[in-house]
């Protein structure tokens, strides 16, 4: 479990917005579809860490924000230190959505002070209701395996 979770009140996902960082389309598509499957209807898309902050920044507001680890010009880490050291994001709810998922980087995210962690190929049984449980404040840490 990662102790630095804050209290944060559930968000029902059809009022949830997400913040998708993924330079993978076929990847966003998916996660996009799963989203707007479990009645997510702000779901935004950015394609690298770089700028994350100012992106979110322009969104209303950001419930949770799904983050691949390898990205061009900034990585997952870099966008998530920039997202903490932001008075508005800095309480905004991080999970790993990643390829590379390994006990060895999953530990990684958690002393990184991301959220959760999944891995890819993402689980679309299992998506939403992972994703339900992340927006009411449970912590999901999955290696997928």
């Amino acid at each position: 479990m990662n102790d630095s979770m804050i209290k944060r009140p559930p968000v029902d996902p059809k009022d949830a917005h997400i913040l998708v960082v993924e330079d993978n389309v076929s990847n966003f598509v998916l996660i996009a579809r799963l989203l707007a499957f479990m009645g997510v209807q702000k779901c935004e898309w950015k394609t690298t860490g770089w700028g994350v902050v100012d992106f979110a920044n322009t969104m209303p507001r950001v419930d949770l924000v799904l983050m691949d680890l390898r990205l061009p010009h900034e990585d997952g880490y870099d966008a998530l230190r920039q997202i903490r050291a932001d008075e508005r994001l800095k309480n905004t709810l991080v999970v790993v959505v990643t390829a590379h998922g390994s006990s060895a980087e999953m530990q990684r995210a958690k002393e990184a002070g991301f959220d959760g962690f999944l891995s890819k190929p993402l689980d679309a049984d299992r998506f939403p209701e992972q994703i339900r449980q992340i927006l009411s404040g449970v912590p999901i840490w999955d290696l997928g395996i």
